[in-house]
């Protein structure tokens, strides 16, 4: 599977490197084509047995990710004190400082003083290096991941119900399913790749039952024959109601209940009362739509359920992973062709984190801190005398503590907590207490860098060498197809250039433990941590996955990779039987009120990916959705009297974002929706996640970041402005991101108009002084404009820079009407006629065109003139190739159809009379 260096046809110095894509949990294999340092191309491999060749508009844009300039971190930094600024230092002298800090606090704190803070992007192989530093030397289960802000939930509902941490069903599942049942998840925009799949499958069998469980109408619902438009946190009674359904129709399987479970009966006497007409009030679903998903599930002969972080990231998220699970083990629905209960995985190696045990709660091999037998089995495997036993903080709790002066040195590795934790102001507080706060980064425009004392220079993909495990339990080798940008170090050498020395400083027979010559050996080390569980892949090695490819566990040399699990009716429990949970209907944490009375939900854009870090880096992927936003049922848009895009404070019970609103037909009334992506990177205030509760589930400590209850201000801003700059997305991003602490609302924003730019947008109550507009004019460097109109004492600026017929960069302060004529010339290289009367206001409106197709660059105003002329989906891909990339534009494109279609049923449908309203 290790393609050589330089395959034939070839030129000299070209390559092609097969690895695996780093962004979600689908694992998709991509091939690197490199030419020197060089990544020139990166496309699909159909080799790999999970994607097939697929890949979505983020992994088609990989190559534009790698980079060798001011947005990487290229070297180490340091500050010597906390208001100081940081300084680059020698990397052996930033490993000496990072040691003697840490033995320094271990010595006069404790080991629990200190907490690793890691990532579901790290590979299997840098985890069980932090791992093994944490308990084994260090001494302490402080060490978490941001995974628990994704899959915890997952896990819990997993060992709960079915015994382990392990997802039964496989992607070849989604060919073969009778009914699917998608609940919290927005696979079209989360698992592109994945929900192609399914569409694909859909087509092919239309009887396919597909049902979509999501507060929104999403793209997801493009191919849902029902949608149930639940209220936010409601899962659990939606899922009791299902089973209350299935039992009494008498369409769950006796025989398998018996057999393979246990507890069912308590659970049977709590759903009694959950029947499809007493919860539909609690869910805001019609009795008949919960009882026809119930049915359409327990008729199926294969009957599959996808989930993800609707599902998880709740204050009762396991209990609702678990309520869904009880629909498959009362069906009987598990283990089989087509079936199963299947998470998707938000990260690409949060599976590979938990098998390597980098939680709090776990440790290698899917065993448990709190069990001494456990402990001891993981340090003889070591070679040290013994694991911590003390119970470690998850990463609410770490930062908490930090609060608290318990920890006092944070080790955060290839995550970025001041955007991505909920309660940023709390999270930001702990940042700015712990004494010491080691960043080990590989992008410059993390929010998170702002707080580090100590900054290590990451690799990142394509650098690294190593394995990840996808939603379906495949191992995959990552391969590295550059060497790292400048002094950057793959994160488990980072983390053994440390852990070397500080063995040194307080336990020096301990030094060897980080003797490792490569990742293999690490990998060999971490794969005999699993032998004899219930993910057992101890005979595998990168000389297998290079011979035979990626491989599910559990693994063997006999049986080799395993498709589903379960298949014989026996699970990894104390007695071999599932259990089923006895557990209730808990509301949401937060309740609405008179002050905050709208249901805030959170979630993913189509094209961007976590906090930005890099597909921001990316400008087409900037394209279908150019800036944050909230958005708002037309009901509610009329309610607070908001026009569209009216700049409005969106405030929780922590507190509030300035953002432009937008009304929106896929909430219902009383809901509002914001993108997750946006931090104080890009805009003014601690980032999205200022709104979100720290509230969490008791069992996963999963956060409810999906829902916070938030009120709607209209603050009144008299005065704005808004530029836009041509040129390096990186560079101007530095130049222009002091802006955002200038202005109660700014948004600093890459961007595609132009080919590659940055957008500013700022409002206030009132014009800035003079001499601020005048610094702003500066930064733009638009002090010597082609075109000026300048007012400065009533706050009014117009500047133009211009390349001959082209516009190169432009402010619009205090009057910004002529903003869109002015991005269409940037856009199209068209100058608009009469450009003194547009920059005056007195111009015509434009209307901005918006990119559909990210793949193919195709806007709605293309499409739209296609659609009126009669074409259809098909016609569209052959004569615009839209959809004909990685196809995530297609629900978008068949939303315009159906919309086209019913404005003409409408224009030619009689007039009919009123009729009188249903009582």
């Amino acid at each position: 599977m290790n393609r050589p260096s330089t395959p034939p046809g070839l030129q000299p110095g070209q390559g092609v490197v097969a690895s695996v894509c780093c962004y979600c949990g689908t694992g998709c294999g991509v091939r690197i084509h490199t030419a020197g340092r060089r990544v020139i191309q990166v496309a699909g491999d159909p080799d790999h047995p999970s994607s097939l060749g697929k890949l979505c508009s983020k992994g088609m844009a990989l190559a534009q990710t790698v980079r060798n300039d001011d947005s990487r971190v290229l070297g180490a930094r340091w500050r010597s004190h906390k208001n100081g600024p940081q300084r680059p230092i020698a990397l052996e002298a930033a490993f000496d400082l990072a040691a003697d800090k840490l033995a320094q606090v271990i010595q006069s704190d404790g080991a629990d003083a200190i907490g690793f803070y890691l990532s579901g992007q790290l590979l299997t192989e840098d985890y069980a290096v932090f791992n093994k530093l944490a308990r084994a030397l260090v001494g302490t289960n402080n060490i978490d991941t941001n995974s628990r802000l994704c899959m915890s939930s997952a896990v819990s509902g997993y060992k709960a119900t079915l015994g382990a941490d392990a997802p039964p069903a496989c992607y070849e599942d989604l060919d073969s399913a009778d009914t699917v049942l998608i609940a919290g998840s927005n696979m079209a925009y989360a698992h592109p790749v994945l929900f192609r799949r399914l569409a694909h499958a859909k087509a092919a069998r239309p009887d396919m039952k597909i049902i979509v469980v999501d507060p929104r109408r999403t793209d997801t619902c493009d191919i849902a024959d029902l949608h149930l438009a639940i209220a936010p946190g409601t899962d659990v009674a939606l899922f009791h109601a299902m089973l209350n359904v299935l039992i009494w129709d008498g369409m769950i399987d006796a025989r398998y209940i018996q057999q393979s479970t246990q507890g069912f009966d308590d659970l049977k006497r709590r759903i009694h009362e959950f029947t499809p007409r007493a919860v539909q009030d609690i869910c805001g679903v019609a009795a008949e739509d919960i009882a026809r998903a119930a049915r359409w599930f327990g008729s199926a002969n294969a009957a599959l359920s996808l989930y993800a972080m609707g599902l998880n990231q709740s204050s009762s998220g396991t209990a609702k992973n678990a309520a869904l699970i009880h629909l498959h083990l009362a069906t009987g629905q598990i283990g089989m062709k087509g079936a199963g209960p299947f998470s998707l995985t938000g990260q690409p190696n949060a599976m590979g984190g938990r098998e390597a045990g980098g939680m709090a709660n776990l440790l290698p091999g899917h065993r448990d801190p709190a069990n001494a037998r456990h402990r001891h089995e993981v340090a003889a495997l070591w070679g040290v005398e013994a694991l911590p036993s003390s119970p470690g903080h998850t990463a609410i709790d770490m930062f908490d503590a930090v609060l608290q002066g318990k920890i006092k040195v944070l080790w955060i590795a290839a995550t970025n907590p001041a955007q991505s934790m909920p309660d940023q102001s709390k999270i930001r507080a702990a940042l700015r207490k712990a004494e010491m706060v080691i960043v080990q980064e590989a992008f410059t425009n993390t929010e998170t860098l702002a707080y580090a004392d100590l900054v290590l220079p990451a690799a990142t993909w394509p650098e690294k060498e190593g394995t990840v495990t996808n939603s379906e339990r495949r191992i995959s080798r990552v391969r590295a197809a550059i060497t790292p940008a400048g002094e950057a170090m793959a994160d488990w050498k980072l983390a053994c250039a440390i852990a070397q020395r500080l063995a040194a400083h307080i336990a020096p027979h301990k030094t060897a433990l980080f003797d490792y010559p490569d990742e293999a050996a690490i990998f060999d080390e971490h794969a005999r941590c699993t032998a004899g569980r219930d993910l057992d892949y101890s005979a595998l090695s990168y000389a297998v996955l290079d011979a035979e490819g990626p491989q599910q566990w559990p693994y063997s040399a006999q049986t080799q990779g395993t498709a589903r699990l379960y298949e014989d009716g026996r699970f990894p429990t104390g007695n071999r039987r599932a259990r089923f949970m006895d557990v209730g209907y808990t509301p949401l944490a937060e309740n609405i009120s008179a002050q905050y009375p709208l249901h805030l939900t959170t979630g993913r854009l189509r094209d961007q990916w976590h906090t930005m870090s890099r597909t921001g880096l990316v400008p087409a992927l900037t394209q279908h959705a150019e800036e944050p936003f909230v958005a708002l049922n037309k009901a509610d848009m009329r309610r607070f009297r908001l026009a569209s895009d009216a700049l409005v404070k969106v405030k929780s019970r922590r507190g509030h974002i300035i953002l432009p609103a937008q009304a929106c037909d896929s909430v219902r009334p009383g809901q509002a929706f914001i993108p997750m992506h946006w931090g104080s990177g890009f805009i003014a205030g601690d980032g999205i996640n200022a709104l979100a509760t720290s509230a969490r589930d008791p069992i996963s400590h999963q956060p409810e970041l999906k829902h916070s209850a938030v009120g709607i201000e209209i603050p009144g801003y008299e005065w704005q402005a808004c530029a836009w700059v041509q040129g390096p997305i990186s560079a101007w991003r530095g130049k222009l991101s002091k802006w955002l602490a200038a202005f109660p609302y700014a948004a600093v924003l890459p961007t595609a108009i132009g080919k590659e730019g940055i957008r500013l947008r700022v409002a206030a109550t009132q014009a800035p002084r003079p001499d601020q507009l005048d610094e702003l004019v500066h930064d733009l460097q638009l002090g010597q404009a082609d075109l000026a109109f300048d007012d400065p004492a009533r706050g009014l600026v117009r500047r133009i820079g211009r390349d001959g017929r082209r516009i190169k960069s432009f402010l619009l302060a205090g009057d910004i009407r002529a903003q869109d004529v002015l991005l269409n010339w940037a856009q199209s290289g068209v100058a608009p006629e009469n450009l003194t009367q547009i920059l005056m206001g007195r111009g015509p409106a434009a209307v901005r065109l918006r990119i559909v197709c990210t793949c193919e660059n195709v806007s709605d105003q293309t499409i739209q003139q296609a659609i009126d002329a009669g074409h259809s989906l098909e016609q569209l891909k052959e004569t615009l190739k839209c959809g004909t990339g990685c196809g995530s534009c297609i629900p978008q494109i068949n939303q315009m159809i159906r919309l086209d279609k019913a404005t003409a049923a409408q224009q030619i449908s009689p007039a009919r009379p009123p009729t009188s309203p249903a009582p």
